[in-house]
């Protein structure tokens, strides 16, 4: 898993929606027009091949992080995997396409839709007659309502992770004939689409027991293409085989394989066959891209020569100045090589965006005036080149904090903050009192940042000086060096049309109220080169970072961010802590001031990123009540923006009303959105229709192996 990522895993968990607020929200102005949601950035890279030019047969070895604790994807502990398994063997009454849109899925679903709006909206599904579980019994109503029941949240003693759109359902029933599944609804309910994908058996949602722990680690009744044959956690591996009693198109492959293999191992894996198709981080792209090249190129050992008289020259003088071993390993890395030459390196970009978050729960951050100078210190186009330039993926910024290029509900807006303007920041960092020079407490003192009163390092945060921790700023030292230790990674995303104005009033070059110093507000004349201080403290920073396998990505990106904060004179102080304390010690906790993670783009944006931009609130005991909101940035006009869209049922204006939402929140500057995530896949050559995805849901049936002399064509066919 790529660590710009921290994905999903226990994270992105949509939770019961909140009643709409009495709250009244000031009219906004429209954010644009129907082409504002744009095109994909980049497109799905998948070598597609018409079904006729597929081989029959044959098995997929597809790497994975690790075996799941759980095959029930409402679980807490459901993952990427978890996911995958769903997807190839259970019933799904929407999917994406490529452009992150739902879908009905046709194998199950002759048609969908809302029969009824007064006095309850009834949504009316009929069911393929001929859709049926892997026992021979028929998909009907009684699967849905033991969903529904299992995830309503009235039940507490079904572990479910989330319930959000379910606890709206009122009640289920049989419509006309046994095809038929009428669901009405207790109040309106605008991302329908999203719920009962996947739908699970009855078997599996009946009771609490079979809920919690029947389905964790097998699957004995599914309706998909492929069935799941075994889970062995003993070889690491899940197999998934054809489901006899499939109605659609047959699977070409026999089986697929999900081979756990950590990251920093699938380059060997891929080499020696045990993986066919695998993401992989950059460097192990750069290895692949290398080893496809034509013999009498450059590689490791050789240097580039115009006329390759010397290489082989050069190659046994370089092997005779290494040891036995490295001589052995060099053998080693060599024959990788070769075998490598049989894969290709399949990109696109991953509907997921990488963004800043800037926690305002305490410190400096506290202050809007404080974040809008750090998010208008930043140039998100370069940012977004450090990482996808050389990937040769489009380095364009996210525009959207709610949805990415393509998808419904984008729209560009953050122009409700503005863009990179150093004097604005730095006349916002004057507005706030945080000027330059004065009397500044020396290092190991407080600093102004919400860890500035610990002195100590916590047990794991990187060990060995520097390495765990550096401070952009605080001496002469180049700030290349620590770049040039640590490396720059790969990766890119992008986003279209300008931010448009969003409040009635009138508002200089784009932006929101207050996203601007007040008029007449001078940047002071050293500011250029002076670090700020307030009160003797200096503004300083701390900036958590994972330290783990394909980090480096993330380590380049917050060094050009510190760079840029310095010349506004913003300190930062990097400190490195393991994978495992990332996430649950430091993001969720709070424990930082500024930090690196990315967040999936929905289909159904005003169901699941609500809880991550809700307005914290105070819980019984006392404590903070934060959901996934980790910034702790929230305000009355987004949630009830949020509650407004999600009980709309005209799609157009939904799509307008979470718009509207990511105008304030872009406004509020608790998270800043820089770059959509690359999507890296190593596929076996003769793969196809199956690689890098983008937005779309994969079509397992139609995975598989090209005949001898089949190449792969513009698009799959439908036959």
């Amino acid at each position: 898993m790529s660590h710009d990522g921290v994905r999903l895993r226990a994270v992105m968990r949509s939770v019961v929606f909140l009643t709409a607020g009495a709250l009244a929200v000031p009219t906004l102005a429209s954010c644009g027009s129907d082409d504002e949601s744009g095109k994909p950035l980049a497109a799905q890279d998948i070598a597609p091949a018409g079904r006729d030019l597929v081989a029959d047969g044959g098995t997929l070895r597809w790497a994975v992080d690790d075996v799941p604790e759980t095959l029930n994807t409402f679980q807490s502990d459901a993952d990427d995997a978890t996911t995958r398994v769903a997807q190839a063997v259970l019933p799904a009454m929407f999917r994406l396409d490529a452009q992150g849109r739902p879908q009905r899925d046709a194998d199950y679903l002759e048609s969908a839709k809302v029969v009824d709006t007064e006095p309850k909206q009834v949504v009316l599904y009929k069911l393929d007659q001929q859709a049926v579980w892997s026992d021979g019994r028929e998909i009907g109503a009684a699967d849905f309502a033991a969903q529904w029941r299992a995830l309503s949240g009235k039940d507490s003693a079904y572990w479910t992770a989330r319930n959000a759109g379910y606890d709206r359902i009122e009640k289920i029933e049989r419509g006309a004939n046994n095809l038929e599944v009428k669901v009405t609804f207790s109040r309106p309910y605008a991302d329908w689409k999203a719920l009962f994908s996947p739908l699970y058996p009855k078997d599996v949602m009946g009771t609490p027991d079979a809920f919690n722990d029947g389905a964790r680690r097998k699957l004995k009744v599914t309706a998909g293409a492929f069935s799941v044959q075994k889970v062995d956690r003993k070889d690491k591996e899940i197999v998934l085989g054809r489901n006899p009693h499939w109605w659609g198109r047959p699977a070409k492959l026999s089986q697929i394989v999900l081979a756990a293999v950590p990251l920093d191992k699938r380059a060997a894996a891929l080499a020696d066959g045990s993986v066919d198709l695998a993401e992989i981080d950059p460097a192990d792209a750069s290895r692949i891209a290398l080893a496809g090249r034509a013999k009498g190129t450059s590689t490791p050992l050789q240097g580039a020569s115009p006329t390759g008289k010397d290489e082989n020259k050069n190659e046994s003088r370089q092997k005779k100045k290494l040891s036995k071993k490295e001589r052995k390993a060099l053998a080693k890395f060599l024959r990788q090589q070769d075998a490598l030459r049989a894969f290709t390196v399949r990109r696109s970009l991953e509907p997921a965006y990488t963004q800043l978050a800037l926690n305002g729960s305490e410190g400096p951050l506290a202050d809007e005036r404080v974040r809008r100078a750090v998010a208008r210190a930043l140039d998100r186009t370069e940012l977004a080149k450090v990482v996808l330039k050389p990937l040769g993926l489009p380095a364009v910024p996210v525009g959207s904090h709610l949805a990415l290029s393509g998808q419904a509900a984008y729209a560009d807006n953050s122009g409700a903050l503005g863009g990179q303007d150093t004097t604005e920041a730095q006349a916002l960092l004057a507005d706030a009192g945080w000027v330059p020079g004065g009397p500044v407490k020396e290092k190991g003192e407080k600093a102004a940042g919400s860890e500035g009163k610990k002195s100590k390092k916590t047990d794991d945060e990187s060990e060995g000086g520097s390495d765990g921790q550096y401070i952009v700023g605080e001496d002469n030292k180049d700030p290349q060096d620590h770049t040039k230790k640590h490396g720059h990674g790969d990766e890119s995303s992008k986003h279209l049309a300008d931010g448009k104005q969003y409040d009635g009033r009138k508002v200089k070059q784009g932006g929101a109220p207050g996203a601007y110093a007040p008029k007449g507000t001078a940047a002071p004349a050293d500011a250029k080169t002076g670090l700020l201080a307030k009160d003797g403290k200096p503004l300083a920073l701390r900036f958590v970072l994972p330290s783990g396998t394909g980090s480096e990505s993330l380590g380049a990106v917050a060094d050009s961010i510190s760079r840029m904060l310095e010349k506004v004179g913003i300190r930062t102080e990097i400190t490195k802590v393991s994978d495992d304390s990332y996430f649950k010690d430091h993001i969720a906790s709070g424990q930082y001031d500024l930090a690196l993670y990315s967040w999936p783009a929905s289909a159904f944006p005003a169901t699941d990123a609500r809880p991550i931009f809700a307005k914290p609130v105070p819980a019984a005991d006392g404590s903070l009540n934060v959901e996934q909101n980790y910034t702790r940035v929230g305000t009355d006009q987004v949630d009830q923006l949020f509650d407004q869209a999600a009980s709309t049922l005209d799609e157009d204006e939904s799509a307008s009303l979470v718009r509207k939402a990511d105008a304030r929140i872009w406004a509020a500057a608790g998270s800043i959105p820089l770059y959509q995530r690359p999507q890296l896949t190593a596929a076996r050559r003769s793969l196809a229709n199956a690689g890098s995805f983008g937005f779309q849901t994969p079509l397992y049936e139609d995975m598989g192996f090209l005949k001898k002399g089949a190449a792969p064509s513009a698009s799959p066919t439908k036959d």
